[in-house]
């Protein structure tokens, strides 16, 4: 953008609405009614637009205003001008995905990715196929951050402490349930606390942690588990259970197309975790902006 703002300090905007509306009625008189505006407003601003442009603009033949060869000029470059300005003031262009050829980039978890984008991509192409999703790692305890920087335009998060600037709307609400492979595990539906503190866990983590609030819930019940495996990918736990002997505890979004794919089984938790929410995060800054409104809303009734 090479525009230089001082240039504009003495411009109104009045004066050049002015200045269209005499060009085309070349009577003080007229464009004073067109405008709704007296004779001796109509005037000022002209004396006004003379010493702006350092020209007479019009002179006066009987009964009209004749533009001088440089209103003409004036007139013929400001009429595209002003045209985009009405357009972009008053009737901003309606976002239409089926024209629309861009990418939005995403911040979520591998664990969202999987539970969400499957259904989202295949509905997508269909309504919008000139979108692009551009999907990137972020974590609960950097998506706040990226939206705030401008890394990311929305956030699919269970983050749960808002931060200044940032607007959210649920998308779904979901438990966390025991997965597990019937091949390794011989175990049953719903689990006992015994059953499921005695196994050999995988836990996923973002910040290398190697306990969480089930542990918490578990050492209030008087029990704990052995965390034996730590990792911040949920992709990997569909191999890990059908070779080895281990309980992972997941989103349960995550398991229907595991337990189809993978033939695994799965148990409601032995102790009283809370759900919790998955949201869309964006900032609001981005809140008018009608293709971010769209694709919110979109992914919001592929969530119904």
């Amino acid at each position: 953008m090479n525009i230089k703002e001082n240039d504009f300090r003495y411009v109104d905007l009045n004066l050049l609405i002015v200045f269209m509306v005499l060009f085309r009625e070349e009577s003080v008189s007229l464009a004073a009614d067109k405008l709704n505006l007296g004779q001796p407003a109509i005037s000022a601003s002209l004396s006004r637009l003379r010493d702006m442009f350092q020209d007479p603009l019009f002179i006066r033949s009987g009964r009209k205003m004749l533009p001088t060869a440089r209103s003409v000029q004036l007139q013929k470059e400001l009429i595209p001008v002003m045209e985009q300005l009405q357009v972009a003031l008053f009737n901003p262009k309606i976002f239409n995905p089926k024209d629309a050829k861009l990418t939005i980039t995403i911040g979520m978890t591998d664990w969202v990715e999987i539970w969400l984008l499957p259904k989202v991509i295949k509905k997508l192409k269909n309504v919008a196929p000139g979108i692009t999703l551009n999907i990137v790692e972020s974590t609960p305890f950097t998506d706040q951050k990226k939206l705030a920087s401008g890394d990311i335009d929305l956030a699919i998060s269970v983050a749960s402490s808002p931060e200044k600037n940032i607007e959210r709307e649920v998308l779904e609400t979901m438990n966390f349930v025991a997965l597990w492979h019937p091949s390794q595990l011989h175990l049953s539906d719903p689990l006992s606390i015994e059953d499921y503190a005695k196994q050999q866990h995988i836990m996923v983590t973002y910040r290398e942690a190697i306990s969480s609030k089930i542990d918490v819930l578990l050492m209030e019940a008087g029990s704990s588990r052995n965390v034996c495996y730590t990792t911040p990918h949920f992709s990997v736990i569909p191999s890990i259970l059908k070779s080895t002997p281990m309980i992972a505890t997941v989103p349960e979004g995550l398991t229907f197309d595991w337990m189809d794919s993978w033939g695994l089984n799965k148990s409601v938790l032995p102790v009283n975790h809370p759900s919790f929410d998955i949201k869309i995060l964006w900032h609001k800054r981005n809140t008018g902006n009608s293709a971010l409104q769209w694709l919110r809303e979109f992914i919001q009734s592929t969530c119904r």
